[in-house]
Order: C-alpha cells, then sequence, then structure tokens
C-alpha cells in the first residue's frame, strides 16, 4: 500500500478520497485553488498545498502545478478523483514519467476507451451489443446522409471524444442530420480539440443502465452490479439506483458479463463502469466506458458493502483483486440524489454563494457525502453540486420513502437547490413504479420542472 498520496481534485470526491485513505494509513496532500482556501475536507488532510488562482485552468487542470506539488509532498501516487484529469491519458502519462502511480487505468486503456469510436469497435470485438451505426468515423454530410439511408432515422451524432452530451445532436430527417453534423463537429472541436464525430441510431425512450467494473494488473475483472441513472436532464444525471428496476436476474446476470468482456478486452484495470442504454424491449446496447471513479459510485458501496475508493487505492498499488464474481453480492436498495446549487425554475441557474445554514439529514439508513458547512462559501468556478444524499433499505418502496424523508430533514439556507424538484421526481407514479426513462425530467416538467406533472 502507498505512503502517501495526493489528492487532484476538489469538493466532496477529495474528501471522500481523504477518508478512504486515513481508514487505510495512508497519509494524504490536498491541493486547492485561492477559491477553494476555506474547503473542509483541507482541515483533514495532512498536507495542503495551493497550486494557483480559481480558474479551472489555472488550478486544477495546471499538470505541471500538481505534478510540482506531488514532488514537493513527496508523494508516491495520485488519485484524480473524478472530472478535471481523471480522464486525461497525458496526465497518466506524465505522472508515469516521474515515476508517481496515476490511481486509475494505464494511459493507453484511458485514450483507447476514451474516444468512443475506437471503444465501439472494441465492443464489437468483445461479443457486446452496440446501437447500429456507422463503420467508424464519418467525415463529411454527405456520408453521414448515405450512413442515415443505411440504418434509419432518427439518428444520433455523436462526438468521438466526446462526454457529458457535448458534441451530440439528434436527427429526425435530412436537414436536420446536415445541421446537426456540422454543429456537432464544431462543438466537438471546441470541447474536445478532436471534430471526430460517427453516427448511430437514436434509442427511443430508453434507460441509462451502467455496470461498476473492478480489475487487477493480472487481467482479473469482477462487476459490482448496475446503477439505473435514467433520471437525468440534458445528459446530467439527478439521481441513481441500484438495483435497477427494469433489469430481470437473467438480464442483470447478462448485461454484468458484457461488462467484463468489454473491461478485459480493454486491458481494464482500476475502478471503472461500463455504460449501456436499455430499450423499451429489454434489448441493451453499450455507449462508452468511464475510466474513471463516478459520482455515484456511493450507491454501488451501499448495496454491496465494497468500500470503491479503497479497492482504487489497493489495486493501483499492485494488490491482486483477491476475489471472484461468486464473492459480489447485492443487499437491498440504495438511492442516490445529487444536491445541486441551481435553480430548476430557471432552467437550472447556477446558484453559487453563502450558505447561512447547511444542515444535513441522519437516521437509519442514511448517508451524506458533502464537503459543505453552514458559512461555508459556494465558489461560482465549478461544478454546483453540494453533496450527494444517499439511502440504503431493504426494498425499493422503502429506500423512496426514507429518501423523502431525507430530503425533508435537509436544511440548505441561502442558494436554490435542486431538493424541490428531487421531491417531486419522488413522488411521480412513473418513478414509484419503475417505469421512467431519461426523457422522464423533460416530458413531465419541461422548461419549468417545478411544475405540476401527471397526478401522483
Amino acid at each position: 500500500m502507498f505512503r502517501r498520496v495526493l489528492v487532484a481534485n476538489r469538493g466532496e470526491i477529495a474528501q471522500r478520497v481523504i477518508r478512504a485513505c486515513r481508514e487505510l494509513g495512508v497519509e494524504t496532500v490536498a491541493v486547492y485553488s485561492e477559491a477553494d482556501a476555506d474547503a473542509l475536507y483541507l482541515r483533514q488532510a495532512d498536507e495542503t498545498i495551493c497550486i494557483g488562482p480559481a480558474a479551472s485552468a489555472a488550478s486544477y487542470l495546471d499538470i505541471p502545478a500538481i505534478i510540482s506539488a506531488a514532488e514537493i509532498a513527496d508523494v508516491e501516487a495520485i488519485h484524480p478523483g473524478y472530472g478535471f484529469l481523471a480522464e486525461n491519458a497525458h496526465f497518466a502519462e506524465v505522472c508515469e514519467s516521474c515515476k508517481i502511480t496515476f490511481i486509475g487505468p494505464d494511459p493507453a486503456t484511458i485514450a483507447a476507451v476514451g474516444h468512443k469510436a475506437r471503444a465501439r469497435d472494441m465492443a464489437i470485438a468483445a461479443d457486446v451489443p452496440v446501437v447500429p451505426g456507422s463503420d467508424g468515423s464519418v467525415d463529411d454530410e454527405a456520408g453521414a446522409v448515405r450512413v442515415a439511408g443505411e440504418i434509419g432515422y432518427p439518428i444520433m451524432v455523436k462526438a468521438a471524444a466526446g462526454g457529458g452530451g457535448r458534441g451530440m445532436r439528434v436527427a429526425h430527417n435530412e436537414p436536420s442530420l446536415i445541421n446537426g453534423f456540422h454543429a456537432a463537429r464544431a462543438e466537438a472541436a471546441a470541447a474536445f480539440g478532436d471534430d471526430t464525430v460517427y453516427l448511430e441510431r437514436f434509442v427511443e425512450n430508453p434507460r441509462h443502465v451502467e455496470v461498476q467494473i473492478l480489475g487487477d494488473r493480472n487481467g482479473d475483472v469482477v462487476h459490482l452490479g448496475e446503477r439505473d441513472c435514467s433520471i437525468q436532464r440534458r445528459h446530467q444525471k439527478l439521481i441513481e439506483e441500484s438495483p435497477s428496476p427494469a433489469l430481470t436476474p437473467e438480464l442483470r446476470t447478462e448485461l454484468g458479463a458484457a461488462a467484463v468482456r468489454m473491461a478485459k478486452a480493454a486491458n481494464y484495470h482500476n475502478a471503472g463502469t461500463v455504460e449501456f442504454l436499455l430499450d423499451p424491449e429489454d434489448r441493451y446496447y453499450f455507449i462508452e466506458v468511464n475510466a474513471r471513479i463516478q459520482v455515484e459510485h456511493s450507491v454501488t458501496e451501499l448495496v454491496t458493502g465494497i468500500d470503491v475508493i479503497q479497492e482504487q487505492l489497493r489495486l493501483a498499488s499492485g494488490e491482486a483483486l483477491g476475489y471472484g464474481q461468486d464473492a459480489i453480492q447485492l443487499r437491498g436498495h440504495a438511492i442516490e440524489c445529487r444536491i445541486n446549487a441551481e435553480d430548476p425554475d430557471r432552467d437550472f441557474q447556477p446558484s453559487p454563494g453563502r450558505l447561512d445554514s447547511f444542515v444535513p439529514p441522519g437516521g437509519p439508513g442514511v448517508r451524506v457525502d458533502s464537503h459543505c458547512y453552514s458559512g461555508y462559501r459556494i465558489p461560482p468556478n465549478y461544478d454546483s453540486m453540494i453533496g450527494k444524499l444517499l439511502v440504503h433499505r431493504a426494498d425499493r418502496a422503502g429506500a423512496i420513502r426514507t429518501m423523502l424523508r431525507a430530503l425533508d430533514e435537509f436544511v440548505i439556507e441561502g442558494p436554490k437547490t435542486t431538493i424541490p424538484l428531487l421531491r417531486r421526481i419522488l413522488r411521480h407514479s412513473d418513478f414509484r413504479t419503475g417505469t421512467h426513462d431519461t426523457g422522464f425530467v423533460e416530458r413531465y416538467f419541461g422548461a419549468h420542472p417545478t411544475i405540476p406533472g401527471p397526478p401522483r
């Protein structure tokens, strides 16, 4: 195990990694920007180093600054968390060249699975179902029109290097395809420095189901069950749960096996997520691999009893997985609500500022992962997530009841938050019956998410 680890992130995930390290007896070094100088997790780290001003490009995305901090602090490894540099193959290469362990997959693996077109080809080779689409990238609008004619509308134009919903456009006819093709390329070039796009048939009314995987350097891989992330807006998740109410035991086994095949095909080690779409006929299709820990990993921790962050540290230090698939058992039902400082009535406009009061809920089955406290000032420079509210109960109905109680208990005064919308979602009949899909929020709440949907 490592002696000393640098946490190259901020907020909730920085605190989460520090806690995991402390339990393993590993010293931590927390880096921070000037905007995060009063962050709670800095008090919990063994050492702190300021790496720059508030702007991400000059701090959390500044590779030389982070490497310099790691060398000054004499760490053995860097945990990138999620976001920022977590899936940056170049950063992983720099760590490797500096003899610092990157807590995540190898650089070549990050690059391979991070390019969606290449990952799609890898899935096909591993006999993992993919959405019908183009054979590789599409370079011009004539080629896009030809492929669409072969596949059939509606069509999704997707950035090969994309993520977070950027570089994606849906087209229902040729004129919208041509416009979407150019718009997706332009957005991809601006966001990722790569305008490569490919085409897939657009799967209507799907569910978003992802599988957590863990792998060691010996090639052993297990999955930790699935998470249903279908409650989202504009491809940004709001609520996640495990197990998925949409899967039969047989389909769960099949999906998990497909995720393991994909991970082995990518020579994947450490923690990662294989994401799928599930259509109304229970056909599943590979979307992508997230080569990092995810926000919603905590849901999996609750139903499996496995500390995924500690497993990341253990696997990165060279330890073997040490258990097989039969050792993984899912117990009960877990739900996570992302609490964001956003105003749902104003198209989810960020609501930074001072937390006049912050009193998290508690009681049986409740977990809160948050870096916030009363008096903390939420900076306007970063993601608006205040924290994650999780519940774990014996069954889904009980988890929903506990989540509603916890949301009612959560006191946040100052900024606007997504809590009122989350309450409405959990009370909606479609969510309660588990019949929702990725279009749920837009379908029932539209541009004004707090407007009532159908009778509950």
